[in-house]
């Protein structure tokens, strides 16, 4: 099957969004976040969560990130499942690269399931790389995430004085 790029608007996610992305948790994850973890999300100032929006304003796809000092963390990333290998993850994990870069983040690191070879292929293509595995991380089933990471080389970088 040959995949296709499906054209989706990315926004950053507001309290209009919430019901499905609850949803679309439940569908994709074996332990998902609630409403209420992810309407949280929505009150941090560390947290940038983003949809992908179809050409029916529906969430085709969503993706969170925390920004700790130069650190970036992506917490989620998740695709309606008639949406998948259509470019919508890459559209989102693309808004974040270029955020850390314009930010000066020296990484953003992520875990992913041992078993996803589509994410983890998408990460690698991105740059990530595996650099290390936590056992027995995710439940429901138990298996291993892998750490991946991607490091940005900091230009100019200077320091504040004390």
């Amino acid at each position: 099957m040959e995949e296709k790029n499906l054209h989706v608007r990315i926004v950053p996610m507001t309290a209009d969004h919430l019901d499905e992305v609850a949803e679309l948790e439940r569908i994709c994850f074996s332990t998902p976040w609630s409403r209420n973890m992810l309407a949280e999300e929505l009150d941090n100032y560390l947290s940038a969560f983003l949809v992908a929006l179809d050409d029916n304003d529906k969430v085709a796809g969503y993706a969170g990130l925390q920004a700790v000092l130069d650190e970036g963390y992506i917490t989620n990333v998740a695709v309606r499942p008639d949406c998948r290998k259509q470019g919508v993850a890459g559209k989102l994990l693309q808004v974040f690269l270029d955020f850390a870069q314009a930010n000066h983040l020296a990484f953003l690191t992520l875990e992913v399931r041992a078993s996803n070879y589509p994410a983890i292929a998408l990460y690698g293509s991105r740059g990530f790389r595996g650099v290390g595995r936590r056992k027995n991380y995710y439940e429901h089933p138990r298996e291993d995430a892998i750490i991946m990471t991607r490091e940005f080389e900091q230009h100019g970088t200077e320091n504040p004085v004390s």
